[in-house]
């Protein structure tokens, strides 16, 4: 893409900013600039949203067999321009190409196929008569204009993820990416023109001023968010001045509990690269590993002699385990945390910013760690794993459960019984039991506490963009 195809998308028009201005795109690969993004204003959102208010009403009115035909379309657009895409998202996240095209673009296609079957199969009761003579039925309807706000860690996926069931129900959109990675979702939205009537999908590009006058703009109705904790925050307490309902994605921590009966070759094998897929930028990432102490000492071993095998690279570096972190503020809140780490802590393995061009950080484990450690409580989001010690379950629950977050967890044990009782005391949206990080488009992505509230994926993700109406005939 050329500097010039980075516009926002509204109204089924590429538009650059009212004003002119732009934002300056790095490629974290070699921390230079590639490329520009307009700064968008309230004039452009204002434009978007009224874009998206015109075209709700007959885009509600379509069948779901109409919104179907449509995401299948768009689903075989990014598929037939796999390259063009994977240019776009690597140029912005410096994430390697291979891994890319092998691993997330198929997933992204799939959610888009997912919710066009999904589309037809809205849930709804039976007809029935609560009180004689009246007839109840319930409806699920669209909401209206949803206001998007993606992060910069998948931006393709996470865009995907939040429009899919949007449109699917019947919504319009407005999506803002995130300021550093706008470049794939601006060509989403060009290729979803060709499918979409004008004003259906609307992309502005900007900043977090942008954010914040697409939140509050009167002619929204939901608002998305995937993002960091206090982006929920601050964006639960602007909607809430027009009563705004809200899904939020927010931060993760996840524990990964290894038990002493676990199978340690294969724990080891899976968290190298679970750890630090994506150089650990995941909400899901296993960051916090909790190990039963019988066997702490011999996992740390092999799990850092793993670890030290991993390489950052180019993203045209076909042997890179991942790429370098997305951004320099994010590198150097990495750093912050490793700095500030307290004399107990240990860097048993890396630690250290690469030599070279761009944002790339050794894969790093830290050891000796406790529980009100500030790299324990607060999410890394970088390649970064913790390892502590515990002496039973109650134990490693209570670590786990020590946190604010409580997205994904995951435990490793071949007692069915322990498995169990883990999924059932653990305080997250998601359990993965000897395993981490899978996710499907049938089942849901959500947390709880500081993680956020609403889920992505599944049928579940589908209702959330629905609201309920009671008729009595």
């Amino acid at each position: 893409m050329a500097d010039s195809d980075r516009l926002n998308h509204i109204g089924g028009k590429d538009v650059p900013a009212a004003s002119g201005a732009t934002l300056p795109l790095i490629d974290p690969a070699t921390g230079l600039p590639h490329a520009t993004a307009p700064l968008s204003g309230p004039e452009d959102v204002d434009a978007a949203c009224r874009a998206a208010e015109d075209a709700f009403e007959n885009w509600a009115s379509t069948t779901p067999g109409e919104r179907q035909t449509a995401l299948l379309r768009i689903a075989d657009s990014l598929e037939r321009t796999a390259d063009r895409i994977a240019d776009a998202e690597v140029a912005d996240t410096g994430k390697p190409r291979s891994l890319f095209l092998a691993d997330e673009l198929p997933a992204i296609v799939d959610v888009l196929r997912y919710y066009a079957g999904a589309a037809r199969n809205l849930p709804g009761s039976a007809a029935a008569e609560y009180t004689p003579g009246r007839t109840s039925v319930l409806r699920r309807e669209p909401i209206g204009v949803c206001a998007q706000i993606t992060p910069w860690n998948y931006p393709l996926m996470m865009a995907v993820w939040k429009i899919a069931p949007a449109l699917a129900a019947g919504n319009t959109v407005v999506l803002k990416p995130s300021d550093t990675t706008p470049s794939s979702a601006v060509l989403l939205a060009r290729l979803a023109a060709e499918h979409l009537p004008p004003g259906v999908l609307n992309v502005v590009c900007g900043d977090r001023d942008t954010g914040r006058a697409l939140v509050a703009h009167p002619d929204v109705r939901l608002v998305a968010v995937t993002g960091s904790v206090r982006a929920g925050q601050e964006i639960a307490a602007a909607a809430a001045a027009d009563l705004k309902r809200l899904h939020l994605e927010l931060g993760g921590n996840a524990p990964v509990l290894i038990h002493g009966d676990a199978d340690l070759d294969d724990a080891v094998e899976q968290l190298a690269s679970l750890s630090f897929y994506n150089a650990g930028q995941d909400c899901t990432a296993a960051t916090r590993i909790l190990v039963d102490r019988r066997i702490h000492d011999t996992f740390l071993t092999r799990f850092t002699q793993r670890v030290a095998r991993l390489r950052p690279g180019a993203p045209d570096d076909g042997h890179a385990d991942f790429g370098p972190l997305a951004n320099a503020a994010q590198l150097a809140a990495v750093r912050g945390l490793l700095e500030r780490l307290p004399a107990h802590g240990e860097i048993v393995s890396g630690g250290a910013v690469v030599d070279r061009p761009g944002y790339f950080h050794e894969p790093t484990v830290v050891a000796g760690v406790r529980q009100l450690d500030e790299i324990v409580q607060r999410e890394v989001f970088g390649p970064v794993v913790t390892v502590q010690p515990f002496t039973d379950e109650a134990e490693a629950v209570r670590l786990a459960n020590g946190v604010p977050q409580g997205l994904a967890a995951s435990v490793w044990t071949r007692d069915h019984d322990r498995a169990m009782r883990a999924t059932r005391a653990l305080r997250t949206g998601i359990v993965w039991v000897n395993t981490h990080g899978t996710t499907v488009s049938e089942m849901p992505h959500g947390g709880v506490g500081h993680s956020g509230c609403g889920s992505d994926l599944s049928l579940t993700g589908l209702l959330d963009y629905t609201q309920v109406k009671h008729v009595m005939l």
